[in-house]
């Protein structure tokens, strides 16, 4: 329900909520935003483990924490990255707007760009927070590579 909200607004709503502009308001709107795509992927990775593995990590004997921890997580871990990824894509999105209320950053210089309609400064926010953001794809992109190398195979 919190993705709904528009960023911006989230961050209004923070604001008397918590007495503060700043960065308090701005971290907790990236963590409620983050959730979402963790929480779905998560569920739809968990979901995804087949009940004949359920089935057979109990025939095996494994404690119901040993099947989550052995079997479960193993199979979903994927789309729980994939569900961190977004959510880390989203987050360097979002922290730009976060500038609107006092909490710095890249996003700064974007708002001083768009008030002074200069486009020097604002791509000196721009650039930097969508570099920022395809490291990061990319960072996620390497760790996928390496830690589930079977996956790449397949796709």
């Amino acid at each position: 329900m919190i993705q709904t909200v528009p960023s911006l607004a989230l961050l209004a709503f923070l604001i008397p909520l918590l007495g503060s502009i700043g960065t308090a308001p701005a971290l907790i709107a990236l963590f409620l935003y983050a959730l979402l795509p963790i929480v779905r992927n998560t569920h739809t990775g968990m979901t995804g483990v087949g009940r004949g593995m359920r089935q057979a990590a109990m025939a095996l004997g494994l404690k119901p924490k040993e099947q989550l921890l052995l079997i479960e997580l193993p199979l979903a871990a994927p789309a729980i990255l994939a569900g961190i990824k977004t959510s880390a894509v989203i987050g360097v999105g979002t922290a730009t707007i976060a500038a609107f209320i006092g909490a710095g950053g890249y996003g700064e210089r974007i708002a001083q760009g768009l008030a002074l309609n200069d486009n020097a400064t604002l791509l000196a926010g721009a650039v930097p927070a969508a570099a920022l953001a395809l490291i990061i794809q990319g960072v996620f992109e390497l760790i996928e590579r390496f830690a589930f190398p079977s996956l790449r195979r397949r796709a």
